[in-house]
């Protein structure tokens, strides 16, 4: 007999680490996010199977997911693009998960497996070292595998599939604001994330809702200070220095 748990478990395929397809498209989205492939950069898919070593059929798939997401534009004529970045869908995406990430967290609170609670746990293990060394990937990698580890703990892979590119499309406004966080800064932020785990393996609902409040409550003060604050876009990696941001204006490399 099939169970509720493998049946959410096929639906989360698609973010399972020990999977090729998975690697190559968690490789272009760090990348993406990053800013190493910028807003506007065109996405050869052979250029893309070298700088990967990855297979064409892996990499069309990445694309695919991501063009789903809106993190890439794939059109006929000028083939795959960078999406821009755009203040006010970024506004929205954090509006969106604060509505629907503490609910998740707190399903999660009920719903969780011990394999689902090692999970959260792993995704932060080698913390300290990536701190230390101002790895901005690293920190990036390790929030994107934790919130997917909740998410699939939640068992709704409905809100799953919601929350995650909504995830995606928020950490590329996150990272611009790294240069300035003190190595305590990460380590506290690490620290609210692990309060979550404490409370799912607890299963207090209420107690994992109220923790990822706060974590989003964060995420949402440092967007605002992003937004305020152009200059951080301006010297991002792949950006050109100066660079205007306005709310509602899509930005691309060439601006």
């Amino acid at each position: 007999m099939v169970s509720p748990s493998d049946i959410t478990r096929g639906a989360f395929d698609d973010w399972a680490p020990d999977l090729q397809k998975a690697r190559v498209y968690e490789q272009i989205l760090l990348d993406i996010i990053l800013g190493a492939l910028p807003p506007g950069a065109r996405l050869d898919e052979q250029s893309l199977v070298e700088r990967y070593g990855a297979g064409l059929a892996g990499v069309r798939d990445a694309l695919g997911r991501l063009a789903l997401e809106g993190l890439v534009l794939r059109r006929s004529r000028s083939g795959t693009t960078v999406s821009p970045l755009d203040i006010i869908e970024v506004r929205q995406a954090y509006e969106a998960r604060a509505l629907l990430e503490p609910h998740v967290a707190a399903q999660a609170a009920l719903n969780a497996t011990a394999e689902d609670v090692s999970a959260m746990e792993a995704a932060f293990e080698g913390a300290d070292e990536i701190i230390r060394n101002r790895d901005s990937r690293g920190l990036i990698a390790m929030d994107q595998r934790f919130h997917v580890a909740v998410a699939r703990a939640s068992r709704n892979a409905t809100l799953g599939r919601i929350l995650i590119p909504l995830q995606h499309k928020a950490a590329r406004f996150w990272v611009y604001s790294m240069s300035d966080d003190t190595e305590q800064e990460r380590r506290d932020e690490i620290d609210r994330h692990h309060i979550i785990t404490d409370c799912i393996a607890r299963g207090d609902a209420d107690g994992a809702r109220r923790a990822m409040e706060q974590v989003l409550g964060v995420f949402t003060e440092t967007v605002r200070r992003t937004v305020a604050t152009p200059t951080l876009l301006g010297g991002a990696s792949g950006w050109r220095p100066g660079g205007a941001v306005r709310s509602g204006r899509r930005m691309s490399d060439a601006d």
